[in-house]
């Protein structure tokens, strides 16, 4: 790989590496938990999906952005990551 000699970019690439572990992890862990809500919400007869809380974690999110993430990224992140989550469950 480019840049492999390099300590700065070995350091900088080691952290993302730990940062995506983590990110993994923690998908892995919200697929767990939307499997199990999904199991709950069937056994009583609740639908599945909910729209508005759906928009609630959106809006929350957005409150706790910081940054970098623009806005726009943020919506689109996890979007995709909903939707990913219903696929997988």
């Amino acid at each position: 790989m480019a840049g492999d000699a390099d300590p700065e970019v070995t350091r900088l690439r080691e952290q993302l590496t730990g940062v995506d572990e983590r990110i993994l992890e923690a998908v892995n862990a919200r697929i767990g938990l939307v499997a199990e809500l999904k199991r709950v919400k069937e056994a009583k007869g609740i639908d599945f999906r909910d729209p508005g809380r759906e928009e609630w974690l959106l809006a929350h999110l957005a409150e706790l952005n910081r940054g970098p993430l623009s806005s726009e990224g943020l919506r689109a992140l996890w979007t995709e990551l909903l939707a990913l989550t219903k696929r997988e469950v």
